[in-house]
């Protein structure tokens, strides 16, 4: 179904409470339509359920492929972004037409997500590769992990790693955090969303940072629930998305709402 999202109404000004209302914005939506949230929900966790069976022995790996979901995630949570876009146009969006978006799209979100998953997969490569050459012991435990890596004396390792992951994760944040959403809602092509979601960001540091370390810490709370918090930690990160991404955009004073309100009259 072509993208039918409703013009940008009037919304509060983006600031340091926002986060909070884009959180409870995402939990009414998944309450009111939970079957779709809660299936991407489960699905993740059943993904990193087996990775942690299959590579149960080489937290090496797991270390960077459990970190490295934030990177991929916000591709994964396209379908919620569906969702809660014809709930706010007060229709209800059912499985099938969420998982048939990836179908009926015109590629933009296929190769979008061609990219976060080489990122990814990079940092993957590069997180296991620094564990392993600078670590002193193997680390196939979690508990090697934190005695190792995270409490070794003098720093270095850890500090290391975090600053690596940082790097990558804080561009593919910008270039994703509005633009995913608005690849959904809108016809714009890819770098005009990348581009509007970087400015988004420089507009809004504060606020944007906060996002990123509530995301970073609602995600690592539902893993360290034994994954199971992802089953509902996902689709309320994802719904939020959506909201985050439509009081941006509205508060962004740029000739783009006006393009994008075009590409989405183009798209009908």
């Amino acid at each position: 179904m072509p993208p039918t999202t409703p013009e940008p109404v009037s919304t509060p000004a983006v600031d340091m409470l926002s986060p909070l209302r884009w959180l409870a914005a995402g939990w009414d939506d998944l309450k009111s339509n939970p079957v779709p949230g809660l299936v991407h929900g489960a699905l993740l966790a059943g993904f990193g359920a087996m990775l942690l069976m299959l590579a149960r022995d080489r937290f090496w790996l797991l270390a960077g492929a459990f970190s490295g979901f934030l990177i991929v995630a916000p591709i994964l949570a396209t379908g919620l972004y569906h969702v809660s876009m014809r709930a706010e146009a007060g229709e209800r969006a059912g499985l099938s037409e969420v998982f048939g978006l990836w179908r009926t799209g015109d590629g933009r979100l296929v190769r979008f997500g061609l990219l976060l998953g080489l990122a990814g997969t990079g940092w993957v490569l590069t997180s296991a590769g620094l564990i392993t050459l600078w670590s002193p012991e193997p680390i196939e435990k979690p508990v090697d992990f934190l005695r190792h890596v995270v409490l070794v004396k003098p720093l270095g390792l850890f500090e290391a790693w975090l600053l690596l992951g940082a790097l990558l994760a804080a561009p593919v944040y910008a270039s994703t955090v509005v633009a995913l959403p608005m690849l959904v809602g809108t016809a714009v092509p890819v770098s005009v969303a990348v581009g509007q979601s970087w400015r988004s960001v420089a507009s809004h540091p504060g606020p944007m940072a906060l996002w990123a370390v509530v995301i970073a810490l609602l995600v690592g709370l539902g893993m360290m629930a034994l994954l199971l918090g992802l089953v509902v930690v996902v689709p309320l990160i994802g719904h939020a998305s959506w909201h985050a991404y439509r009081d941006l955009v509205a508060a962004a004073d740029s000739p783009l709402r006006e393009s994008g309100s075009a590409g989405e009259r183009t798209a009908r």
